[in-house]
């Protein structure tokens, strides 16, 4: 179990401390929902969950086949529904890995990505389509 505390600080603003760590991050509504979007919106961290998730994933199964993936990215494209009922409607996933690999490493990364478990906690009804760019 890990806790997440969360504090209101006004105007739309939140500051998370992770509590074993220590580490805080804040959050902002968004300019398109009432905010200044001065910093990550809560959606905006679900994104960013996302794309890290899937990288600390492929990372774990690399390590396993003796392949370092530094270097590689991930850029995540966040869109929202555009009707009242506001929620996250896809999050497109573009990883690009710099590292020359094997048809057979590819495949195991690309699992990896799929079952990482931000991926596998989010809502069905969210798209997410990954591609891969290799080197």
């Amino acid at each position: 179990m890990v806790e997440i505390q969360i504090k209101y600080e006004g105007d739309l603003h939140c500051t998370a401390r992770h509590a074993p760590s220590g580490a805080t991050i804040t959050t902002d509504a968004p300019r398109d929902n009432k905010g200044k979007g001065e910093v990550f919106s809560p959606t905006d961290l679900v994104a960013a969950a996302l794309g890290t998730c899937i990288l600390t994933i492929m990372g774990i199964q690399a390590r396993r086949m003796d392949v370092d993936l530094r270097g590689s990215t991930v850029i995540v494209t966040k869109e929202m529904t555009p009707n009242v009922e506001r929620r996250i409607a896809r999050l497109g996933v573009t990883v690009s890995v710099p590292v020359i690999l094997t048809a057979e490493q590819k495949q195991k990364l690309e699992h990896a990505a799929y079952t990482c478990p931000v991926h596998k906690s989010l809502h069905p009804d969210i798209q997410m389509p990954i591609t891969f760019n290799w080197a």
